[in-house]
């Protein structure tokens, strides 16, 4: 890389927005800066790369950010980024404006686009950013803190409401691919059942510890479901109005108010040390690279091994979830299968 007070780098957020994607932008740049480097910002992801929407970072303009929300540096999908014409056009428009390193803020897509542009030749150091938690060799991605706290803000209240009226309620977090958001949301917040795409209980299931739980006298019942649940709320909404008319059910999906609001103390500082990590191996000529969490460390992960499929969920805690939220007895029938299912997938990687 060149010599302290002489490259030239760039910073993009790409993919969804992410609580903490401001306080990672503000940490590159002024970790950058007290190297005396030069910070160009790159609007609306990859599309604002290939359009050529980049503008220099000042330390006024990344000051009193770390707090917000979203992005200020904006993001937006681009397919046009994933053809290979595009990938090149990308590479072009960052040598023409005399870009060096890319810091590039995002999930589990954008950081394959990453990947490719170092592939390509370009120094890329990736910080991993999504409410998902749906990104390889790293504990923690930037966002997830935060959203785990809306999610179980909502469910706290809900289960007010449900107890008042004794009430079934499901629950819908976000979660496609991975349902980290939907277990831990769901073993924080005391649900009685968990949906999420990485396991498949029967619905018959469902409704035995629906019922059971009305037996023991419990005021509600409430499901966390991930959006990508092979079970999906709807479904069991649906299922327990129609099979128990003696009960009610209620369905809530949260949708993107867990993407909103002002990042947590967890979020703010995992931001600020995957955006110094990223800056640091980008001075120390890394590339193809991801900051990762791994315990308490700050560690740098070759994008090729974090990107593609989605993390499976930790066995433990998927048996957590079932003890915790699960109903023991001879009426459970899903209790520890889906742990066993689990690492049995673990065992075969």
């Amino acid at each position: 890389m060149a010599e302290e007070g002489t490259l030239r780098i760039a910073v993009l957020t790409s993919g969804g927005d992410a609580p903490g994607m401001n306080a990672a932008v503000r940490a590159v740049a002024r970790t950058a800066f007290l190297r005396r480097w030069k910070v160009m910002g790159i609007e609306a992801g990859y599309r604002g790369l290939l359009e050529g929407r980049m503008h220099p970072l000042d330390n006024r303009m990344v000051g009193g950010i770390r707090h917000r929300g979203g992005t200020v540096l904006g993001t937006a999908r681009s397919r046009e980024f994933t053809t290979p014409e595009g990938l090149e056009r990308a590479v072009k428009a960052l040598s023409q404006a005399g870009v060096e390193g890319l810091a590039l803020i995002g999930g589990n897509g954008s950081l394959t686009g990453g990947l490719r542009l170092a592939e390509l030749g370009v120094k890329v150091v990736g910080i991993p950013a999504t409410i998902d938690n749906d990104v390889r060799c790293t504990d923690m991605a930037i966002g997830v803190d935060t959203a785990l706290n809306t999610a179980l803000e909502a469910i706290d209240r809900i289960k007010d409401t449900a107890t008042s009226h004794q009430r079934a309620h499901v629950i819908e977090v976000m979660g496609r691919d991975c349902g980290y958001l939907a277990l831990i949301s769901a073993i924080a917040g005391g649900a009685e059942a968990v949906l999420v795409p990485e396991f498949k209980p029967r619905p018959e299931e469902i409704m035995r510890a629906f019922r059971r739980s009305w037996e023991q006298g419990k005021p509600h019942f409430i499901v966390v479901a991930a959006e990508g649940a092979k079970l999906s709320a709807e479904y069991i909404h649906a299922y327990i109005n129609e099979t128990d008319a003696e009960f009610e059910s209620r369905l809530t999906v949260l949708g993107h108010v867990q993407r909103g609001g002002s990042p947590s103390a967890f979020d703010r500082v995992l931001a600020s040390r995957m955006g110094t990590a990223a800056v640091k191996a980008l001075a120390e000529g890394e590339s193809g690279v991801m900051t990762g969490l791994r315990g308490r460390q700050m560690k740098l992960i070759p994008l090729k091994e974090a990107v593609g499929k989605p993390p499976l969920l930790d066995p433990a805690m998927y048996e957590l979830a079932e003890t915790l939220t699960g109903l023991p007895g001879e009426n459970w029938q899903t209790r520890s299968q889906g742990a066993e299912r689990l690492r049995a997938s673990k065992d075969k990687m």
